[in-house]
């Protein structure tokens, strides 16, 4: 007999009528830029991919993110939405139609950078007429000089982004988003920090509160009623004399009379973990600032700041927190979390683990990408892959991200996959992070990998080493090795000494550690080891040969991660390791000083290899042999999913 269905998360999974239009749930894709833009700032085919991925995935509300208002003035990145060019309405058309074709509700963000236009591109890449302008004339940290704006440019401003609104609802969205935060154009009249002006528009609270408020009401005008316009604001900021929370509420209170849904955020523009919490943070640091606004408004909120857990979610909906929540970095390592939730699947649900791979490599090389999901910037080209001519018998060696990767994308593409692990357990390098706090998400990511080989038909062997004996007898189709990397033994005398731990055996020798803890290697896995073993209590010293540590960290995440080590641990760089004993490290300075680093354990973070004897012997032994992983050089999970991925397509 069947069960009737009921909804494991009610609240999550209620419709909620604003204006003219009725969200599915309460699970909204917040906005997240998408680079791949043609140059004079049009939607391109990757680009209705990606937000059509979300529509699909049972979000309520897809938000496209960065549709600039004023293009010659207001530009904030390389590449954004250009709502000035006369082109554009084709694509924005096709976006909202390839939104609202899943049954979503089609919403578009418009921004100005103000002071901020152009802050990230070369001054000789800026056009002629562009100047920065903001309300109040400054000069930012990199020397730019910023002009105050006539009242003839706020007029303007104040059109441009009623220009940009008329523009959208045309091309079909069903609602907008005034983005008011994070330090661009509205935020920077709304800051006593940058906003210093004597007349209308600044001084008092309820001064500064107009520009914002001439805005939404020219909006309003443009769009009519019914229409839903969403307005994203900061409820604080990090400096002092910035923006505060009975500052948030006061607009907030104000807002609601053009704005149908208020939608909580925070921090300015130097606040970058604030706005996007890293690891180190409690998941919905920020819904507090939603929670408080909520109890003095009419209309509906949105929460939103590293939301990743559905029963967190539901309990922020049923205390009255907010009325809605919204994710970005959760719904890119599974844009169908929210159709994973409505359907009680939520063991199937893959946990961001807020490691800023997204972020960083939008700044690194101008591409969106995701370290857990390795179709996150192939969404176009998923639509074209084929099915395999002829499904192949696969034979994987090796349990750890990338081999659970290639397993999963295999069977899901009609293969017969069987994936042999050596050890009793799956997860590789990353069980040994499975007790850190911070890297929480890392066994729910292989409890969800687990899960997903078993929906798939994976067949998984433990205890189970693979040979060359073993491939011949199995006699696959295809091999693919993935049996990661082994911790690198550096020639220091004592390193074989008991008091010694290797960062690979974390988890499984924590109980042997000590009070006092030398870790010598200040790469990513030195220094965020140490960084926990700090949090539970023990004296940390870090040592690390060359000027920095963290190097291998991406420029999103490491910032913060030093910000921790700075807080809780000892950071000694410049030394070179001579010597293990068991009063601790000694070490040797460039001047040739040697020095004691007392510790009762040496956690050894040296660096990884490549198990390349295990590969060399496993090559020739099918007629298709994938090396994938770390076993081709070590890298971050990103690497090893991304390759695994791929080769499983090629299959």
């Amino acid at each position: 007999m069947s069960v009737p269905y009921k909804p494991r998360y009610p609240l999550l999974c209620a419709p909620l009528k604003v204006g003219k239009v009725t969200l599915r749930n309460r699970m909204c894709s917040a906005p997240m830029g998408f680079p791949d833009l043609t140059e004079d700032g049009c939607l391109t085919e990757g680009a209705i991919a990606f937000y059509e991925n979300r529509a699909r995935g049972g979000a309520a509300i897809v938000t496209v993110s960065e549709a600039c208002v004023d293009y010659i003035n207001g530009k904030s990145h390389g590449r954004l939405i250009n709502l000035q060019n006369p082109g554009v309405l084709a694509g924005l058309t096709n976006c909202a139609r390839a939104i609202r074709r899943h049954g979503a509700l089609a919403s578009i963000e418009l921004n100005h950078a103000g002071a901020l236009s152009d802050f990230d591109v070369l001054s000789e890449k800026r056009r002629g007429g562009r100047e920065r302008f903001g309300p109040s004339g400054m000069t930012l940290p990199g020397g730019e000089e910023v002009r105050e704006m006539t009242a003839g440019q706020i007029a303007e401003a104040i059109d441009r982004f009623a220009s940009g609104a008329a523009l959208v609802k045309r091309a079909g969205f069903d609602m907008l988003m005034i983005h008011a935060g994070h330090g661009w154009l509205i935020h920077q009249f709304l800051s006593p920090l940058t906003n210093r002006r004597t007349d209308e528009y600044g001084g008092s609270r309820e001064k500064r509160f107009r520009f914002a408020l001439d805005v939404l009401k020219a909006v309003r005008e443009t769009v009519g009623p019914g229409f839903p316009i969403e307005i994203r604001f900061s409820a604080m900021e990090a400096a002092p004399g910035g923006i505060t929370l009975p500052d948030a509420v006061a607009f907030a209170e104000a807002a609601q009379t053009y704005a149908d849904i208020l939608h909580v955020s925070a921090g300015g523009e130097p606040d970058f973990h604030i706005t996007h919490p890293p690891m180190f943070s409690e998941p919905g640091c920020n819904v507090r600032f939603a929670a408080e606004i909520k109890k003095h408004v009419s209309v509906p909120v949105a929460a939103v700041g590293a939301l990743n857990e559905p029963e967190q979610m539901e309990k922020i909906l049923a205390e009255g927190q907010a009325d809605i929540v919204c994710m970005a970095r959760a719904l890119l390592a599974d844009s169908e979390l929210p159709k994973k939730v409505e359907q009680n699947r939520t063991d199937e649900i893959l946990r961001c683990i807020r490691c800023f791979t997204c972020h960083a490599e939008r700044m690194l090389t101008q591409t969106r990408i995701c370290a857990l999901n390795p179709q996150i910037g192939r969404e176009y080209e998923a639509k074209f892959d084929a099915p395999p001519t002829r499904p192949k018998r696969l034979l994987i060696a090796g349990g750890g991200p990338g081999g659970m990767q290639a397993a999963v994308t295999a069977a899901q593409r009609g293969h017969s996959v069987t994936l042999c692990e050596a050890g009793d357990a799956l997860g590789g390098d990353l069980r040994c992070e499975t007790n850190v706090p911070f890297k929480s998400a890392f066994p729910k990511y292989i409890a969800t990998m687990k899960r997903r080989m078993e929906l798939a038909g994976v067949e998984v062997r433990l205890n189970t080493p693979v040979t060359p004996e073993f491939v011949r007898s199995f006699a696959p189709d295809a091999l693919f090795v993935a049996v990661g990397a082994e911790a690198m033994r550096p020639p220091i005398p004592g390193l074989d000494g008991e008091n010694v731990v290797f960062g690979t055996e974390l988890e499984r020798r924590e109980n042997e550690i000590g009070s006092r803890v030398a870790v010598i290697g200040g790469g990513l896995v030195g220094c965020e080891s140490g960084l926990y073993l700090a949090l539970s209590g023990r004296s940390v010293t870090i040592i690390e040969m060359r000027g920095e540590v963290a190097a291998d960290a991406n420029p999103r995440h490491r910032p913060a991660l030093l910000a921790e080590l700075a807080a809780h641990t000892k950071v000694r760089t410049g030394l070179r390791v001579a010597e293990i004993t068991p009063e601790g490290v000694v070490c040797e300075s460039p001047e040739g000083g040697r020095e004691l680093i007392g510790a009762d354990t040496v956690l050894c973070a040296a660096g990884l290899r490549p198990r390349t004897e295990t590969v060399d012997a496993l090559r020739g032994t099918a007629p298709i042999v994938e090396i994938i992983g770390d076993c081709v050089k070590p890298d971050i999970i990103r690497g090893a999913t991304w390759r695994a991925y791929h080769a499983a397509l090629d299959l």
